[in-house]
């Protein structure tokens, strides 16, 4: 299912084969929360924009329109009419973020629902029996998100809860990919990595889910507010406890610059929402850097918005009338921008395939790691 093709140093060349497409990494997934990228983006605009892999998020499916209707439209490639692989997260960041920390215990969290205030529960084996429901081809564990920082103690208790929660989630996943009523009898697991910034809980926890022989494995429980050198000193520690012949996936990361310096230590895959939400708010990825396309700068430009990009955007549209549109508030500026945006992050990841592929990668990172991240 996984076979690393090459490695530069730490930085792996690899293919990824899943029942719904063989995925090429390093690799980035582009996220769909409800199912849809905000921007006004088809599942038909990102496959043609080199899209691999879309993500959706569980809860937010589970609370609207309910993974029990998606079950019954086919689960979610036939409601989205997306055919390549799909991963959904546990719903665990968006639980815990809901929750208060004394409606934690053992079996689940308890919370209220963003949309309606109903109390809704929700623990390891609701959360595989939900992503079972929406057939994603990829399912991730229900971990518990702390917050970072967090005390030593507290985080230690946190990597062995999830540890648990783990071997529940993998018991219940075996369970439900036996009934002749799943609709992805195939789907797959991956366990996730927590322990904050602490190296030693970091190494363990990696050391214990590793035992698993789970489908993949992720690091989660990062870039959220911490500085980018502890996030990039966390992963080069847990690396070498990575199992190497499953894939591996940083959570919710990031700008180029991040995604390049994780390629380096043997980072596979990558999401984040930063393309698309930067987008709809006018910042612009370049091969030269990133751009505010509101700036009156742009007014007259008759240039594309990267004389580098080969995307529709480029192709046929000019900064100015771009600029145009967002001023105007015209929904096109958000389409426009966002396919952009993710054009650029899947082109940077083709990019780093090749240069892989040819021995070169370093040399590419060191020329574009900070120049990408530079606003111009």
């Amino acid at each position: 299912m996984f076979k690393v093709l090459k490695k530069e140093g730490t930085a792996r060349r690899s293919e990824f084969q899943t029942v719904h497409g063989t995925v090429q990494t390093p690799g980035f997934m582009n996220v769909a929360t409800s199912a849809a990228i905000k921007g006004g983006l088809s599942a038909e605009d990102l496959e043609n924009i080199g899209c691999q892999v879309m993500l959706c998020n569980t809860y937010h499916l589970h609370v609207r329109p309910g993974d029990e209707l998606i079950y019954d439209m086919g689960g979610l490639h036939k409601f989205t009419n997306w055919k390549r692989p799909i991963l959904t997260d546990s719903g665990g960041f968006q639980v815990f973020s809901l929750a208060k920390l004394n409606k934690i215990k053992e079996e689940g969290v308890t919370f209220n629902s963003h949309v309606d205030g109903r109390k809704i529960f929700m623990g390891p084996e609701e959360s595989m029996q939900i992503q079972s429901h929406l057939a994603s081809t990829i399912a991730m564990a229900f971990d518990e998100c702390v917050e970072n920082p967090a005390s030593y103690k507290y985080a230690k208790e946190s990597c062995e809860r999830t540890l648990r929660w783990l071997e529940r989630c993998k018991k219940e996943m075996d369970r439900l990919n036996s009934l002749e009523t799943t609709i992805n009898r195939n789907q797959l697991l991956f366990g996730i990595n927590q322990g904050c910034t602490y190296d030693d809980l970091r190494i363990n926890h990696m050391k214990e889910i590793a035992k698993l022989g789970l489908d993949g494995y992720a690091i989660g429980g990062l870039a959220v507010g911490e500085p980018k050198e502890d996030m990039y000193r966390i992963i080069s520690a847990v690396e070498p406890f990575m199992p190497e012949d499953k894939p591996r996936y940083l959570m919710g990361v990031g700008t180029p610059g991040n995604i390049l310096e994780g390629v380096s230590r043997g980072v596979d895959l990558f999401d984040c929402v930063m393309p698309s939400r930067n987008a709809r708010h006018g910042q612009l990825f370049t091969k030269k850097g990133i751009i505010n396309i509101n700036n009156a700068k742009y007014e007259r430009d008759g240039g594309p918005i990267d004389d580098e990009c080969n995307c529709p955007v480029c192709q046929n549209h000019s900064r100015s009338y771009l600029r145009h549109l967002f001023k105007s508030g015209e929904i096109l500026a958000m389409r426009l921008a966002v396919m952009h945006n993710l054009y650029f992050y899947n082109n940077l990841l083709r990019e780093i395939r090749e240069n892989l592929d040819n021995g070169s990668f370093e040399d590419y990172k060191n020329e574009y790691c900070v120049k990408l991240d530079t606003r111009i």
